[in-house]
């Protein structure tokens, strides 16, 4: 930041909260964004996925949230939701986007095919029609920056 590098973050927000407001203010100064991945509103959900809580994350996220007013012309925050299949269903997206919306209403959200690996083989691409479910959540939840990323990784299995 001292040499004039924009500083952004990709986080899960599990830092500490004086880290996180450290990391809010450096890229507050140098022009840069905070993305949050935000995996489930719920905490068991949560805890299936990581097997770490989310109360840490979402605290965080408020927190940086919180200086979105301070810079209006760059978003500070965003975020992003895996549509993890039979996992993240568009009910869960919609909890995750009342929270965001309940904060800042315009704060962009991406929600993200998922492709299997080596540590989920089994479970299919995100479908088309499951993209589509979740986006249409996180807009009747209030948000108005929503948009569906990874599009290639789509399916139309189910």
């Amino acid at each position: 930041a001292e040499r004039g590098v924009t500083v952004c973050w990709e986080t899960a927000g599990t830092q500490h909260p004086k880290l996180m407001d450290r990391a809010a203010r450096l890229s507050l100064e140098t022009g840069g964004i905070i993305k949050f991945d935000l995996k489930a509103f719920d905490e068991g959900l949560h805890m299936a996925l990581t097997g770490a809580s989310n109360r840490r994350t979402l605290e965080n996220f408020r927190r940086a949230a919180a200086h979105v007013n301070e810079r209006p012309e760059v978003p500070l925050v965003v975020a992003s939701t895996l549509l993890v299949p039979g996992y993240v269903t568009p009910d869960q997206v919609g909890r995750i986007a009342r929270f965001i919306a309940d904060i800042n209403p315009h704060i962009p959200y991406a929600l993200l095919g998922f492709a299997p690996n080596f540590y989920v083989p089994d479970l299919p691409c995100t479908s088309v029609s499951h993209a589509e479910a979740a986006e249409a959540a996180a807009r009747d939840a209030g948000l108005t920056n929503v948009r569906i990323g990874n599009r290639h990784l789509l399916s139309r299995d189910y």
